[in-house]
C-alpha cells in the first residue's frame, strides 16, 4: 500500500469525509519549497493552489521563515496588544484605500462576519444584500446562495447548508452580479431597510463590469448604505492596495486575510473611523458597541510573517511580474483551445483566473454554472496527472514560478486541452 493512501485510510476514521473540509481528501500534501509541493507518495507538483492563496511569494520563502523563527523564542500569542500586530496594522492602514483603522480576527469568514454586524449597528438597520454566488465565509447570513441548486427568484435567499435558522433569510437580500438595475430596483423595494451591500470586487473569479463598482458606490452614498469589499481573495493581489486601487472604488469597510498573515491565521477588518469606532464603547455607548474579541486575534506570529511578506511585495516590481505570470498562462490556455476547437472562456484577472468551458460571456453566477463541468472535471484531472495542482475552478499564480515552471505548465495544458477531443 501506498504511503498516501494509508494517510487517507486514517484520516477517513477521524474526520467527517476524509478531510478538514476544504482540498480534495485524496491528496495528503509532505511540504512545500518555492512554487512546488510533494504529496506523501513523493509525487511532485507545480502549485497553484498555494494554500487557497496566501502564499504569494511560494512556499518556506528564507526571509519569512527566519522572521518566524526569530519570534519564536520571544511568544507566539498572548491574548494583549503586541508591537508587531500594530506595526502591520500601520502598514496595513497606509496602503488600502478605505482603512483608517482596522480591528483583528483569525479568518476571513469572521471578518466577514464582524463586518456585517459592525454595518447593522452602525446603521441601525437588519438587511444584508449579498450576491448570488458570492462567497464572505461560513457563518449564516454568508452561506445564503453561495451556491443554489434550485435557481429562484430575487431576492429570496436560499440557505446553502443545513442548521441555518429559516429566520435568516429574512435579513438578506440576494441580487445577481453586474445587474446595477436589479440592485438598484431591489433598494428601492427594501428603501431603509439595509444596512450594507457586501461584495466581492471580483467574485469568485467574475470581473466586475465596467462602472458595476462605481454604481454601487454611488447607490450606497446616495441611500446611506455600508459598502463593504470582501478583499479576503484579492487584498495585496490585485496591487498594494487591493481590488479597491486596482478597480478604483473605495468602499466604506473591506475585510482582508490570506496574504496579510503571510500563511498564518490572521485576517481584519478595516475602513473608517467613525464606523471602526463601534468597536470602541467608551466612543459609542453600550447601545452601539460591537464585542469582538478572539484568542489568536493580532498574534504576533501571523503579524511577522505578514510584515515581512509585505515588505517583499513592496520590493521591485511584484505586482508587474505577477500579471505577466498570469497573462502568459491566459494566453498558453486560450491558444490550446483555440487550437483544439474547445469552446472556452478564461474568466478573471492575470491574478487570479481559471478557464470556464462555456460559449456564453461570464457576468454573474448563473453564467458559470451552466458551463461544462464535465469537461473541467477531465481537464483539471490531466493536470493533476501531469503535475500541476490547482483547485476546481481557480488558478493563482505565485511569485515563485520560474521559466522552466512555466513551460511544464504550458506543455502540461496543451495535453490536458487535446484529451479533451480525445
Amino acid at each position: 500500500m501506498k504511503h498516501q493512501q494509508q494517510w487517507i485510510e486514517r484520516a477517513r476514521q477521524v474526520l467527517p469525509a476524509g478531510g478538514f473540509g476544504n482540498f480534495d481528501a485524496s491528496v495528503v500534501i509532505s511540504h512545500g519549497e518555492g512554487v512546488n509541493v510533494w504529496d506523501e507518495d513523493g509525487n511532485k507538483y507545480i502549485d497553484y493552489l498555494i494554500g487557497s492563496g496566501p502564499m504569494i511569494l511560494g512556499h518556506g520563502h528564507p526571509e519569512v521563515t527566519e522572521a518566524i523563527v526569530r519570534q519564536l523564542s520571544k511568544g507566539v500569542t498572548f491574548f494583549a496588544n503586541n508591537a508587531k500586530g500594530i506595526e502591520l496594522a500601520e502598514e496595513i492602514v497606509a496602503a488600502v484605500p478605505c482603512a483608517e483603522q482596522l480591528r483583528y480576527v483569525s479568518t476571513g469568514g469572521e471578518a466577514d462576519m464582524y463586518a456585517m454586524r459592525l454595518a447593522r449597528a452602525f446603521t441601525g438597520k437588519d438587511k444584508i444584500l449579498k450576491f448570488e454566488g458570492g462567497y464572505h465565509g461560513m457563518s449564516a447570513e454568508a452561506l445564503m446562495s453561495l451556491a443554489p441548486a434550485q435557481l429562484v427568484n430575487f431576492p429570496q435567499a436560499v440557505p446553502d447548508s443545513a442548521g441555518i435558522p429559516a429566520s435568516v433569510a429574512e435579513h438578506m437580500v440576494i441580487a445577481p452580479f453586474n445587474d446595477i438595475d436589479a440592485v438598484r430596483s431591489l433598494l428601492d423595494e427594501n428603501e431603509g431597510d439595509v444596512a450594507a451591500i457586501i461584495v466581492e470586487p471580483l467574485q469568485r473569479l467574475i470581473p466586475p463590469q465596467p462602472g458595476f463598482l462605481q454604481a454601487l458606490r454611488a447607490e450606497a452614498t446616495k441611500r446611506g448604505i455600508v459598502l463593504i469589499f470582501d478583499e479576503v481573495v484579492t487584498g495585496f493581489r490585485f496591487s498594494y492596495g487591493g481590488a479597491q486601487e486596482y478597480y478604483g472604488v473605495t468602499p466604506d469597510l473591506c475585510t482582508l486575510g490570506k496574504i496579510i498573515g503571510g500563511g498564518l491565521p490572521l485576517a481584519a477588518i478595516a475602513g473608517r473611523k467613525d464606523i471602526m469606532s463601534h468597536f470602541d464603547q467608551s466612543v459609542v455607548g453600550s447601545a452601539g458597541f460591537t464585542y469582538q474579541i478572539g484568542t489568536l486575534s493580532g498574534n504576533p506570529l501571523a503579524a511577522v510573517a505578514g510584515l515581512k511578506t509585505l515588505e517583499l511585495l513592496r520590493r521591485g516590481d511584484s505586482y508587474e511580474q505577477l500579471k505577466l505570470h498570469g497573462e502568459r498562462l491566459m494566453a498558453a490556455i486560450t491558444t490550446a483551445m483555440n487550437h483544439n476547437g474547445v469552446e472556452h472562456r478564461i474568466v478573471g484577472e492575470p491574478m487570479l483566473f481559471d478557464v470556464l468551458f462555456t460559449g456564453s460571456e461570464v457576468r454573474n453566477y448563473r453564467d458559470v454554472i451552466v458551463a461544462n463541468s464535465e469537461h473541467s472535471a477531465k481537464y483539471n484531472q490531466s493536470l493533476r496527472e501531469q503535475g500541476i495542482l490547482k483547485a476546481g475552478a481557480k488558478m493563482y499564480p505565485s511569485l515563485a514560478l520560474r521559466e522552466e515552471d512555466l513551460q511544464l505548465t504550458e506543455q502540461a495544458v496543451n495535453v490536458a486541452v487535446a484529451a479533451l477531443c480525445s
